[in-house]
């Protein structure tokens, strides 16, 4: 099938983490549409089985073909670990990335020492999948996996500034730093927006990596060499137009004030869907 470069990219998370991808997917694709789909009403993801995790995901992504997209992004770490390999054999149609092989990548790449820290969801670390692909890049590398199932909601409730917020990423990454990790990759893309907590916790000799901008690298090459890339939009200012559509699950009008308070550009309307129809 012969995809249509000015066709809007999808992108789905379990909640508003994806958010963080979508941002940078923004900034290095300007000429880009996103359509973004975040489920909010069955969040989180990381406590729930793979099986549960596949078909959730593959109910959005039939709902973002609906759409017409050209590509998609699974800008969730939990289900790229789970459903990623699945998802890309049932909908050839569309190339599809998810963002664990990025951060490993760039994980890798910028440790020091070899000792490197995960951090997510318990359904992330449980997978094994960065360890995984850490190993395979960079076999002398030691990982360290660390299930983080309060930052989530930590996350959604819009406490990434509360002093309780600080005692609970200390609980966390104390035990990394107990084994001399140089590098911590934030596994899961609710986590970017704790970041200064976190960079404040580990110290300046840690190296944090975040693979909702690698996975926007990625994904700009990809469409590059697939000769994908949208045309040039119009410009007023600094800014490009694009038309960024957003739906959820539930809570739309909470996820709008949430997207508007981190996205580069004004949301303008989220739509509540039921994707258990596609």
């Amino acid at each position: 099938m012969s995809l249509e470069k000015n066709l809007p990219i999808g992108v789905f998370d379990s909640g508003v983490g994806g958010l963080t991808v979508a941002k940078e997917i923004m900034k290095q694709l300007p000429n880009e549409n996103i359509i973004y789909f975040g489920d909010t009403a069955r969040v989180p993801y990381g406590n729930k089985s793979r099986e549960t995790v596949t078909e959730y995901s593959r109910q959005i992504t039939t709902f973002l073909l609906s759409k017409k997209v050209k590509a998609i992004v699974i800008a969730c770490n939990t289900a790229s670990a789970f459903a990623l390999e699945t998802l890309s054999k049932e909908f050839p149609e569309v190339p599809m990335i998810g963002v664990v092989l990025p951060g490993a990548r760039a994980a890798a790449e910028a440790s020091q020492n070899g000792k490197i820290g995960v951090i997510g969801t318990a359904g992330t670390v449980r997978s094994g999948l960065y360890e995984r692909y850490l190993t395979g890049i960079r076999p002398d590398c030691q990982v360290y996996g660390q299930a983080c199932p309060l930052f989530v909601p930590l996350v959604e409730e819009g406490w990434a500034n509360d002093p309780i917020t600080e005692q609970v990423v200390h609980r966390y990454i104390d035990p990394l730093l107990d084994n001399w990790v140089d590098t911590i990759v934030l596994g899961c893309t609710h986590y970017p927006l704790l970041k200064d907590v976190i960079e404040q916790v580990a110290g300046p000799d840690v190296t944090l990596v975040n693979p909702a901008y690698e996975t926007a690298l990625e994904l700009k090459q990809m469409l590059t060499e697939g000769d994908l890339l949208a045309d040039e939009r119009k410009k007023k200012g600094n800014y490009t137009y694009s038309n960024h559509t957003f739906f959820v699950s539930d809570g739309a009008e909470q996820f709008r004030a949430f997207a508007n308070s981190i996205l580069p550009c004004e949301m303008i309307e989220t739509k509540d869907v039921n994707v258990k129809v596609f």
